[in-house]
């Protein structure tokens, strides 16, 4: 009894995943080594840009540690205020670092890029090689500061997220040590095997003509890094569905990455 209690939702998760898989394209499978940077494994289109989505809120923690406009993992703790995005089940809660990242909470990003402004960022962007560097948002609606991440304005390709982030690891990136170490710190980890990984996942919907949304063709990101002893690889996927799904595309992404994750480092050490 115990082992069919273990077995059963063990196969239920493995089926998910699977159906994730099935209804969504890889568009890039990108792993490097944090230490050279040499490119190990890069799969489909890793060169072209696309909405970065919530992954952007890795480089915007260095620059607000970086800007003293964050002060640690927990501070400062900010409250939800009525008009706020609200999609999230945790994001009416008051939100520290932490969880900022932990739950994707966008009124936070908002609070903080609206206390930098459009100059900073771009400045901060450009100095990281991150993408396009371009934070005017929708043509027309003057709401960079509010999406310009956000299937808008702002673009980067998996390519230039991996130099990024090895950037990030190995404290190489303009800023004071400290912004880039309290920004790892508050990355997510999971354990993995003999591996921790550590990512930010990323999800956002093309815009039609109309500009409605279209959430058959969703964005899914999952880019981080995994460390096994002395060993650190930076990895970044990207997908995009094929139809519409129940859940975020950047959960599905790093679901089915972590699923892959196993045979994909045997790959890489056969």
């Amino acid at each position: 009894m115990l082992l069919r209690s273990l077995i059963v939702p063990l196969i239920l998760m493995l089926s998910l995943m699977s159906a994730a898989k099935a209804h969504s394209e890889v568009l890039c499978t990108l792993v490097s080594d944090a230490k050279t940077g040499a490119v190990l494994m890069e799969e489909g289109d890793c060169r072209s840009r696309v909405t970065p989505s919530s992954t952007f809120k890795i480089p915007l923690a260095i620059m607000a540690y970086d800007a003293n406009i964050l002060a640690d993992a927990h501070h400062p703790v900010m409250s939800f205020r009525k008009g706020d995005p609200d999609w999230g089940i945790n994001w009416k809660h008051d939100t520290d670092p932490t969880n900022w990242l932990l739950y994707s909470v966008l009124w936070y990003s908002q609070r903080i890029t609206h206390a930098m402004g459009a100059q900073s960022l771009t400045r901060y962007a450009q100095d990281f090689g991150y993408g396009n560097a371009d934070f005017s948002g929708d043509p027309g609606f003057d709401n960079g500061l509010e999406r310009a991440w956000v299937a808008s304005s702002l673009k980067v390709s998996p390519h230039e997220q991996a130099i990024f982030l090895r950037a990030l690891l190995i404290g190489t990136l303009p800023v004071r040590s400290s912004a880039m170490e309290r920004t790892r710190e508050i990355v997510e980890s999971r354990s993995l095997g003999s591996w921790t990984l550590h990512g930010k996942t990323g999800g956002a919907y093309p815009r039609r003509a109309d500009r409605s949304f279209d959430y058959a063709r969703g964005w899914g990101w999952y880019v981080g890094w995994a460390v096994k002893g002395d060993r650190t690889l930076i990895f970044v996927r990207l997908t995009q569905a094929r139809e519409r799904t129940s859940g975020s595309p950047g959960v599905l992404t790093r679901d089915a990455l972590f699923q892959d994750w196993p045979a994909l480092v045997q790959r890489l050490d056969p």
